[in-house]
């Protein structure tokens, strides 16, 4: 199983809104007339990135989303960069599939930086949790998955 990343989603109350923001930059280099790539830019270098990227892409590790309190989706990582920003500092540019998937909400604290996610601990993607439980609007979910009916 690969290994996945968390990170909190700091700005953003939904997964709506995450998707809202990814589709607005995206439109916007598109006037550009700019290649597209989404890019989230860490502090820090995951020592175990081998681990998240695969020899087949499709396998890769997904950096997973807390929104509102909540591990709420994952998007798959396509690749991982080190970067030195414009003041000479090194970072990380984790590049992320556009598509956002909806998981299996359940609580998360609030932390700094990103988590490892082992593969076996990954919530089921949402789609994957029977019919109907993907169409029920975020906040149902988030206040069923809250209650433990989710």
């Amino acid at each position: 199983m690969a290994l996945h990343l968390i990170k909190m989603c700091v700005g953003v109350a939904s997964i709506a809104e995450l998707e809202g923001w990814i589709n607005e930059t995206r439109a916007f280099m598109t006037r550009l007339k700019r290649t597209y790539e989404q890019v989230h830019t860490t502090r820090n270098f995951p020592k175990r990135a081998p681990e998240i990227l695969n020899s087949i892409p499709s396998e890769n590790g997904s950096l997973y989303w807390v929104i509102k309190g909540q591990l709420a989706a994952r998007q798959r990582i396509l690749d991982i960069r080190p970067v030195v920003d414009s003041a000479g500092i090194s970072r990380c540019n984790l590049v992320l599939q556009h598509h956002v998937v909806p998981v299996d909400p359940r609580p998360y604290r609030p932390f700094q930086g990103w988590r490892y996610l082992e593969g076996t601990d990954a919530p089921r993607d949402m789609a994957d949790m029977g019919k109907g439980a993907a169409e029920l609007p975020e906040d149902m979910r988030n206040e069923l998955a809250k209650l433990g009916l989710l």
